[in-house]
């Protein structure tokens, strides 16, 4: 069994079959291993713009498979793979060509749906304590028809962006409504957790 992350993501560590050497870490969703298994080059998902990514497609460096391992806990893949021209995209052979002596600045991205969590836990905490000024535990005051009803207006809002193809407004018009939706989530007790749960179901 492989065991997907949140995201629906699974690590893929890439190694050169020949010299053993590693070469770069990257991430693959379903259809990218399952294009990796059958097929000569290696894929990979993309998370910054969330996307197949045939490794080379541009550069031509590809990464020509030769076999692939799945660890023990079935959450990460090995890749050993001929590596065509340098892996990296700097041009160094390896993504790992960075000396790391001491401790260095650590720094937390906001990328994908972990932010969705992060606004999940702040808006149950407004919830809870309910402070003055809050945007939220007004909303959490007027009761759940309220909250039910910007959901529908920010969902029109953000339908009404796509047909215009106003990007930047149909992005913030999106932010708008899945911030409500959470919020009502919030108000009726369910976690984004039971949606994720449904949208699994949705994959069969």
């Amino acid at each position: 069994m492989i065991e997907l992350d949140e995201k629906g993501l699974v690590s893929a560590v890439v190694q050169d079959d020949s010299s053993g050497r590693l070469l770069m870490l990257g991430y693959m969703n379903p259809e990218a291993l399952k294009r990796t298994l059958g097929g000569d080059n290696v894929w990979f998902y993309s998370r910054s713009r969330s996307e197949l990514w045939l490794k080379g497609e541009t550069s031509g460096n590809f990464l020509k498979v030769k076999s692939l391992h799945l660890d023990c806990d079935g959450d990460a893949i090995l890749v050993k793979a001929d590596p065509i021209g340098p892996t990296c995209h700097t041009g160094e052979k390896s993504c790992f060509f960075t000396p790391l002596t001491e401790m260095r600045e650590v720094v937390t991205r906001d990328r994908g749906s972990g932010i969705t969590d992060e606004l999940f836990a702040v808006i149950q905490s407004r919830k809870e304590e309910m402070p003055e000024g809050s945007y939220t535990a007004a909303l959490f005051e007027q009761g759940t028809p309220r909250i039910a009803q910007k959901v529908i207006e920010e969902a029109g809002e953000t339908a009404i962006a796509g047909v215009m193809g106003d990007r930047d407004a149909l992005a913030s018009e999106a932010a708008d409504m899945i911030y409500n939706t959470l919020v009502l989530l919030a108000a009726e007790g369910i976690t984004p957790e039971d949606v994720w749960t449904k949208l699994r179901e949705r994959r069969k």
